[in-house]
């Protein structure tokens, strides 16, 4: 005779507790198009001041996995990143060319001697 050892199943009382389940608005892939990531843009500036662009191409490369694991509220607040950062390197960028043409007008930067 096989020795039949007690069951041990659900123990009474360890069930799911309430309100520790799934957090709203996460896990499910939500409807619509997802915010832009300005990506494009941030490899464009770049080219006028890369310090800032960086931040740009990161903040940009989190909002579509955000929005792809249903992180609305995070692809939205990364999107908004992006676009600050790409305009700050924008307009840094344009503002320094500005300063050194209007430098170069004046006669102050005397380095860039044209041949």
């Amino acid at each position: 005779m096989a020795y039949q050892q007690p069951g041990y199943g659900q123990q009474p009382g360890y069930g799911q507790q309430p309100g520790y389940g799934q957090q709203p608005g996460y896990g499910q892939q939500p409807g619509g198009q997802p915010p832009s990531n300005y990506m494009a843009a941030s490899i464009i500036a770049i080219f006028c001041c890369w310090p800032f662009a960086i931040p740009a191409i990161i903040q940009a490369s989190k909002v579509n996995s955000a929005w792809a694991v249903g992180d609305v509220a995070g692809a939205q607040e990364a999107s908004a990143q992006a676009k600050k950062w790409m305009t700050i390197a924008f307009s840094v960028g344009i503002a320094w060319v500005v300063l050194w043409t209007i430098l170069y007008v004046a006669g102050v930067a005397t380095f860039f001697v044209a041949i």
